[in-house]
């Protein structure tokens, strides 16, 4: 394709090309969870509660991925380079608007803008760095590049605002962004002729109304499964409605397709015996990538770790993301069984969430995690590329954009439903622990009486009161009973996946046909919503 259209300028080398990609790539990824990274911080900011905010990532989630069939037609009208050009103002524009904007509203509606906008920058990026790699081969290469980037994508991030917010408020992250988007844009417009990646097409017969049905679809689904264990699933009337709402649109917007001769989502892709396995595999992927969430918070809530620290911690799983990615890369090349990779991938998965059952504990050196980190991000890098792979090469090559395009939908209902088993264990596994030590922490119970004792005699001794130093070792007990059912909820979850990978790792290795399935990415690529 390079050899065919002037992409770049005579001038510029390779390498300068796909560095200049990549570091237009990484705040475009990072912007994701970017402002969530603090979320009691940014719930405080616009003045919502915690879940409100990851509901906003699920909104961003939801545009972006709704768009992406609609996108495509605007992205084949307009010229490259002024395309690159409007997505990255409209991008700063909405930052500079969640910086000045201070009500929960305003703020899901940039955040909503932001996927919209997200997908075109994202659209250019991919689509310059695949044509980088013309071959079958090389088109391996890409796909690691830019999957390696996106797992990385999350503890560089920790990595960056931890540094800024230890330093500044939370305001100082939107203008952080800007200043990581202008850079990089500048220096791809300068380095891009004015040209069209794709044969222009005019924009008529825009299918708005599968689009519209699309979105819904996502919305209603993300909704219910973020809000629903906070209000008590199916006993409230917004969560019913969330529900109707997502049975009936989908049933309608799989009608809607049948019945057009251009589909907005090629539904026949869901035809194919491995698509779907592969596109199911994604869940549970999801699912065990959202568990980490709870490692940072024990370190932060239990081990009282500043995030610093923590996104120190974080550098062995970056290093086991950039391993894994560049190894399963080459096992895919060398034709690789596939079957394989995934089996050694889901026992990473299996080993870190075991391993880290039996290390959470209320004191402890913070050394003892970094294998257990290192092997997770192993399973992450082994697992997310040759997925998508596997997926997009389970179909014709006709329908592989599709088929990229529908398994964004399996990848969101990953990332939903690991944040709604986080919350529902939160609410109702910690309230069971915590219950049951209630009922052991009485005045009559010695070795409750021992533990006050212990605290009184402690506060005491700093020169407390006696009337004030009992209060305080109450509210030492209490803290002490609460930190024990965060660590049993924690150790609770991470079993209960440890049983769901187990299951997972018998239907593949009893799936031969898994392995039946060629790699096969000639004029294949990501779709931009691949997080």
């Amino acid at each position: 394709m390079s050899n065919e259209i002037p992409i770049f300028k005579s001038w510029v080398p390779d390498w300068m090309i796909k560095w200049a990609i990549l570091l237009m790539m990484f705040p475009s990824v990072s912007l994701f969870g970017f402002f969530t990274t603090n979320t009691s911080g940014t719930a405080g900011y616009y003045g919502i509660e915690p879940q409100d905010v990851q509901f906003s990532v699920v909104l961003f989630y939801a545009s972006l991925a709704s768009f992406y069939p609609l996108e495509k037609r605007f992205f084949r009208y307009l010229a490259s380079r002024n395309y690159f050009i409007i997505g990255v103002l409209l991008l700063i524009a909405t930052s500079a608007g969640c910086y000045y904007a201070r009500s929960g509203t305003a703020f899901f509606i940039l955040r909503f803008l932001q996927g919209v906008f997200n997908g075109g920058v994202n659209t250019i990026c991919i689509t310059l760095l695949f044509s980088r790699f013309s071959s079958e081969r090389s088109r391996v290469i890409g796909y690691s590049y830019f999957y390696g980037l996106l797992l990385c994508s999350s503890p560089l991030t920790m990595l960056i605002t931890s540094r800024v917010l230890d330093h500044y408020d939370l305001a100082a992250l939107y203008k952080l962004m800007i200043f990581m988007l202008v850079p990089p844009a500048i220096l791809l417009t300068l380095m891009m002729n004015d040209i069209r990646l794709r044969k222009k097409f005019p924009l008529y017969q825009l299918d708005w109304k599968s689009y519209v049905l699309y979105l819904l679809v996502f919305c209603s689904a993300g909704y219910a499964l973020i809000y629903g264990q906070t209000l008590n699933w199916l006993e409230d009337w917004r969560i019913r409605a969330a529900i109707i709402v997502f049975v009936v649109v989908l049933c309608l917007f799989f009608l809607r397709q049948k019945g057009l001769k251009r589909q907005f989502i090629e539904i026949g892709v869901f035809r194919y015996k491995n698509y779907v396995l592969g596109a199911c595999l994604l869940i549970p992927l999801y699912v065990c990538r959202g568990s980490l969430s709870i490692s940072t918070n024990y370190f932060s809530a239990v081990l009282r770790t500043d995030p610093i620290h923590i996104s120190n911690l974080m550098l062995a799983n970056l290093a086991g993301i950039i391993v894994a990615t560049a190894v399963v890369a080459r096992a895919v090349l060398l034709g690789k069984p596939i079957r394989q990779i995934f089996l050694v991938g889901f026992a990473f998965m299996f080993i870190f969430h075991l391993w880290m059952s039996f290390l959470f504990t209320s004191t402890t050196d913070d050394s003892q995690y970094i294998l257990p980190l290192l092997i997770q991000g192993l399973g992450s890098g082994t697992l997310l590329v040759p997925l998508v792979i596997f997926v997009v090469s389970s179909v014709p090559a006709a329908s592989s954009i599709s088929a990229s395009g529908a398994g964004i939908f399996f990848r969101f209902i990953g990332f939903c439903l690991s944040l709604s088993l986080i919350n529902f264990f939160q609410l109702s596994d910690k309230s069971r622990h915590y219950q049951s030590f209630r009922q052991e922490v009485t005045a009559t119970n010695p070795l409750s009486i021992e533990k006050l004792q212990h605290y009184e005699q402690m506060v005491h001794s700093k020169g407390l009161a006696a009337d004030e130093a009992s209060r305080a070792a109450q509210v030492l007990l209490n803290r002490s009973v609460d930190t024990q059912t965060q660590l049993l909820y924690a150790i609770d979850y991470y079993r209960m996946l440890c049983f769901l990978i187990a299951i997972i790792m018998v239907i593949i290795a009893l799936s031969p046909y898994i392995n039946r399935t060629v790699v096969r990415l000639k004029g294949a690529q990501p779709a931009p919503a691949s997080y």
